[in-house]
């Protein structure tokens, strides 16, 4: 039975388990002597009930905790308590190097560093005469401060080379039994050592061949030995080598080849004989790459894959010039990382590539939180942000490639490719892509309806698409021109029940409403020269399409897997030009946030349920739960759990083929209303909280709904909404009693949302953007003219403290906000405001956007306010963007 919150082991207090496995179960506890967060790891009984077992363990936990190392998760304590034996290790954050891969490859520079930290960390092991013998990247962890080696749950005590050594084992979740024996195979099989599948004695050199297998996959994102079943990736190991890791990632460094290829050599005599000698070895290559500094802070391989790239376009267009005979150009892969102290913000919109491929642009966000543009020649070293864009998203070029649209604070603007004075072309609530034609037209998309166009020099936009209802579409979305500046791609969403699946890539003009199916998807769609690039299954995919008939022949084939997808939105994350250069970000979106807990100074109390795809969460009135849409990957489409917020306990509340998030709880938790789009159109749908019951619809109009919030007597719920023929947000009321008729609290021609109803029902506190800037305001409900500022220099997401004396709030550069206020009288007072801490979200959320109808509630505050729920990014980087130049259609086939 599984060890609950508070329980004691000695001095350790557990707080909450990290994972389990078939060799025991590791949990995350507190050093109450020195006050620091630990990782324990209980030891299954076979270990604990066998005298032999014990002896031999304790040897070994005596032999590891002596590798004190930087690169080494450090192994603290053991210890024995109601016969349960259990190890005191180092609580490591970030991300494992498996996790990291299952992004796409690493850059070369980072190959490289992370390859001479594990070298160390392995080397130091083996001069202390300990074995890991499972070396793989599962087992390495990448921190802020480096790669550290985990798991010596197979590791060995013994010789450094090859003299035989004890079997001691500590545990492991990839063993069977606790100690190893003559013949036994021990260690996980993919990257086990020619030596290890025979079931022979391992030494340090068999480490050496694991280190090798993990070098080549951090190289070229796939496996050194790989097959259908368990025999053929024996075989591969036993009998062939991998391919070069020059033929795959050609801007890699040729040195780098024979490195791992002497790592992987079958007979252990071949290979290199120390950790030390590979770690040499990498470092040379560094430096004679270089200078290439061993450290995050500095891109100089990269620039040197930029410089070649550069060099490469130009010797192929001078061949083009002087009609030289010349073979085909080559396929080239890069990669590329985001500026210095800034991460990509890929739910703000992919990397747009120009016309010509020649420059990127792209939105990261800043270190204090703002998302912005950046714009990237391949002729440059460095990246160039265009001041005037914070808060942007969803970037496009200009035809001619000089000028830039993009999307901020419930507008559609544009500014120089170069820098220059930011021009606002219309307002938009939200948005789903732009495009740009050559006769001055721009085609966009808001958050729902149909695709508009209006002059890039500014004016009123004009529908060019017309919902289909009967097909069930909701949303016209991500506007691509072709190259006659007539015709676009578009996407028509059908977000409804089980006929998401109807959704489809059309074909239109902007000239007629009518729009021309294509194919079925679930993606926006770029053209590139006799092709349509689309995601499926997050693979990115090219249909053959005719330019000349503009119409699809043939079947569509695969280019890259595992392509960053946004499932809120529908689009996947890459560009293409139309000179044959396409850019990507990789990575499995399936995990893109968690939620944890914070104390009011910012400080992790616990995680709350596994990593995964969150959209909205809301705390119950009594503290207890979280209600918070989840990603459920069979459907496609956010479902409700409520969340257990100290127990390890979840229970799915909505089920069906239809999208739910936003929900609200009512005031004594025994109901939760939310948004469902299970006729098409999101209406406001509730349900007993304890799962009782069916979803029952209790508001359903023509336009969307999201619920913000539920009064304290129960009367009345707040939802936004968009009301037809107006292009800004609204604040509706719904009364719960009576007529049940809803109305508008505040309508105009400024966006205004999120509202919140004070515990004590007198007040409304809401996010406008009237003055042209986000902040939240506070004004008395039902009515009233009057109205007080809270924020000072932008605010949003209000949520008021059970007891009504202090408003949260979250600021333009991401400080979580705390107002002490006071409105037990006539007029509301503000009397204090201070920071409580930085919140870091999940990359790309907008922070102060009241202009789309659903607000992406990022946080939630506990009851008492010493407490919040945040919708945090995960541990570890976001992938790099791949770049490929010269892309061929051979390449997928």
């Amino acid at each position: 039975m599984g060890l609950t919150s508070g329980t004691k082991l000695g001095p350790y207090e557990i707080v909450s388990p990290l994972g389990a496995g078939g060799m025991g179960e590791v949990y995350r506890a507190r050093d109450t002597r020195l006050d620091r967060t630990v990782a324990i790891k209980i030891l299954p009984a076979h270990v604990s009930s066998s005298p032999e077992a014990k002896q031999r363990f304790e040897r070994e936990a005596r032999a590891i905790s002596s590798l004190n190392h930087p690169n080494i998760c450090t192994l603290y304590d053991v210890g024995h308590q109601d016969g349960m034996d259990y190890l005191v290790m180092e609580f490591l954050e970030g991300e494992t190097l498996a996790d990291r891969l299952a992004k796409g490859p690493l850059p070369a520079e980072q190959v490289l560093k992370y390859g001479v930290e594990i070298c160390e960390g392995l080397d130091k092991a083996h001069k202390t005469g300990v074995i890991h013998r499972d070396l793989k990247p599962g087992n390495v962890m990448l921190t802020k401060t480096g790669a550290k080696l985990m798991d010596f749950g197979l590791a060995k005590s013994g010789s450094v080379s090859g003299a035989p050594a004890s079997g001691l084992t500590l545990t492991s979740p990839v063993a069977s039994r606790p100690l190893t024996q003559e013949g036994m195979v021990v260690g996980t099989f993919q990257y086990m050592s020619p030596e290890q599948i025979e079931g022979k004695e391992a030494d340090a050199r068999s480490d050496i061949f694991g280190l090798g297998a993990v070098l080549y996959e951090m190289a070229t994102g796939k496996r050194a030995f790989e097959g259908k079943t368990t025999t053929s990736v024996i075989a591969a190991i036993l009998e062939r080598d991998p391919l070069p890791i020059s033929a795959v990632q050609p801007m890699f460094p040729r040195e780098l080849d024979n490195v791992v290829k002497t790592c992987l050599e079958k007979d252990p005599e071949d290979r290199w004989q120390s950790a030390h000698d590979v770690k040499l070895q990498l470092k040379s290559i560094a430096t004679s790459a270089g200078p290439l500094e061993l450290h995050p802070g500095r891109r100089n391989y990269e620039r040197l894959i930029w410089i070649a790239a550069v060099a490469l376009l130009l010797m192929l267009a001078t061949a083009v010039y002087f009609r030289m005979p010349s073979n085909p150009a080559p396929t080239v892969w890069s990669s590329i990382l985001a500026p210095e102290n800034t991460t990509f913000a890929y739910f703000a919109g992919p990397v747009a590539v120009s016309h010509d491929g020649r420059t990127l642009t792209f939105v990261a966000t800043t270190a204090d939180g703002q998302d912005v543009v950046w714009v990237r020649s391949l002729g440059d070293l460095t990246a160039r942000v265009l001041a005037g864009t914070a808060g942007a998203s969803n970037p496009f070029w200009s035809p001619d490639d000089r000028s830039i649209g993009f999307f901020a604070g419930g507008k559609l603007k544009t500014t120089d490719a170069a820098g220059g004075r930011v021009v606002t072309v219309c307002d938009t609530p939200g948005s789903r892509g732009g495009t740009w034609s050559q006769s001055g037209i721009i085609l966009f998309a808001a958050t729902w309806g149909v695709v508009y166009r209006v002059p890039s020099s500014g004016g009123t936009p004009v529908e060019v698409t017309k919902i289909d209802r009967a097909l069930g579409q909701l949303s016209h979305r991500w506007p691509y021109f072709l190259p006659d500046g007539r015709h676009f791609l578009y996407l028509a969403a059908n977000f409804s029940g089980g006929r998401a699946e109807a959704s489809s890539v059309f074909l239109g003009t902007i000239d007629s409403a009518q729009g021309k199916l294509l194919f079925h998807a679930r993606s926006n769609a770029a053209y590139t020269p006799g092709y349509i690039l689309f995601v499926r299954d997050r693979t990115l995919m090219a249909q053959p399409f005719d330019d000349k008939q503009l119409e699809i022949r043939g079947q569509p084939f695969p280019i890259a897997e595992q392509v960053q997808y946004d499932e809120s939105t529908w689009r996947g994350v890459f560009s293409s030009s139309f000179s044959g250069v396409l850019a990507y970000q990789g990575g499995n979106t399936g995990v893109n946030s968690s939620l944890v807990m914070l104390d009011r100074t910012g400080k992790q109390v616990r995680t709350i349920g596994a990593p995964g795809d969150f959209s909205t969460h809301k705390i119950s009135p009594d503290g207890q739960r979280v209600a918070v849409g989840v990603l459920d990957a069979s459907a496609r489409n956010y479902t409700l759990w409520l969340y257990d917020l100290f127990r390890e306990k979840q229970t799915r509340l909505t089920f069906g083929p239809s999208r739910s998030t936003f929900p609200v709880w009512a005031p004594d938790g025994s109901t939760v209303v939310f948004d469902s789009n299970e006729t098409g159109t999101y209406d406001l749908f509730e349900k007993r909280s304890d799962s009782t019951g069916s979803e029952e619809p209790i508001l359903e109009s023509e336009n969307s709904k999201y619920p913000t919030a539920w009064s304290a007597d129960g009367r009345f719920i707040a939802y936004n909404t968009i009301s037809p023929g107006k292009s800004a947000t609204e604040l509706w009321i719904l009364p719960r009693f009576g007529e049940r008729k809803p109305y508008p609290l505040l309508q105009g021609s400024f966006n205004v949302g999120q509202g919140q109803f004070s515990p004590d029902g007198r007040w409304m506190a809401y996010a406008s953007d009237e003055s042209g800037k986000v902040e939240v305001y506070v004004r008395p409900f039902p009515g009233g003219g009057s109205k007080w500022q809270v924020s000072t220099a932008g605010g949003a997401s209000p949520r008021w403290r059970r007891d009504g004396k202090e408003l949260f709030y979250l600021a333009a550069d991401s400080e979580l906000m705390a107002a002490d206020v006071d409105g037990s009288g006539s007029v509301f007072q503000v009397v204090s405001r201070r920071a409580l801490f930085h919140v870091l979200l999940k990359t790309g959320v907008s922070r102060l956007d009241v202009s789309t109808t659903s607000e992406q509630i990022t946080y939630d505050a506990g009851p008492d306010g010493k407490w919040f729920v945040v919708n945090a990014p995960p541990a570890g980087s976001p992938p790099p963007i791949t770049l490929i130049t010269n892309w061929a259609p051979e390449l997928g086939k």
